[in-house]
């Protein structure tokens, strides 16, 4: 349990530059926290002890403003950066070294109970305000943009951004070590987009123009005859 502890400590310093010492992630990082009530919530839920479980998840709702379902599976060195507004459901399951950023949600699209939630693969990384809904699989390493909604499967090492999200990036380079925070150098496809119709708006202006002139130029030769 310990070691798990100190996993847990050393992946908050090797992901957030603003910790500054082991005894204040200990004590003043919420997203630590509520991963450490999830184990306990859900080691109760696991045991049959379901409203323990509930309890023990509402009482880290309310003390860390992150909402983890005590049937969620999740695995080693999970951490939630401003965690505040976090939202896991019942059957998400998420593998080791996965990062999630404050108001992120692994939501479910039935009421059926069945598996209903997001499977999310070791290392990938979801930004801030992003949704990912149903019961498909974020691929390990990819990275979802912040805002993006995902509600279908993400390929390993993809890059999705948008609503809904599209995958910009097929399959970039797996990357060891820190996951790459800078979320705004991500591609906008819909900008994209624009940015070609307008390059065939100016075409087709410049092809115009030409047809124009040389038109006004036949016009005049016959005139002049």
């Amino acid at each position: 349990m310990f070691s798990r502890i100190r996993d847990d400590i050393r992946s908050v310093f090797d992901r957030d530059p603003a910790a500054r010492s082991s005894l204040e992630v200990f004590f003043c990082y919420p997203g630590l926290h509520a991963v450490w009530f999830h184990r306990l919530a859900h080691w109760c839920w696991t045991r049959e002890c379901y409203f323990l479980g509930r309890l023990t998840s509402h009482l880290s709702r309310f003390l860390t403003g992150i909402e983890i379902h005590p049937g969620a599976k999740i695995g080693k060195r999970f951490f939630i950066d401003h965690g505040m507004g976090v939202v896991i459901g019942e059957t998400a399951e998420i593998g080791d070294d996965v990062t999630l950023y404050h108001g992120v949600t692994l939501g479910g699209v039935t009421w059926d109970k069945v598996k209903r939630h997001p499977t999310l693969e070791d290392k990938v990384v979801i930004g801030s305000g992003a949704k990912v809904l149903g019961p498909f699989t974020v691929g390990k390493g990819a990275k979802i943009g912040s805002n993006s909604v995902v509600v279908k499967e993400v390929p390993p090492n993809a890059t999705v951004v948008g609503i809904p999200g599209k995958v910009v990036m097929a399959q970039e380079a797996a990357k060891e070590g820190r996951p790459d925070l800078e979320h705004g150098k991500l591609p906008d496809p819909s900008a994209t987009a624009i940015a070609c119709l307008f390059d065939q708006v100016r075409s087709l202006e410049q092809k115009y123009e030409a047809l124009q002139k040389e038109h006004d130029e036949l016009k005049q030769r016959l005139a002049g005859q």
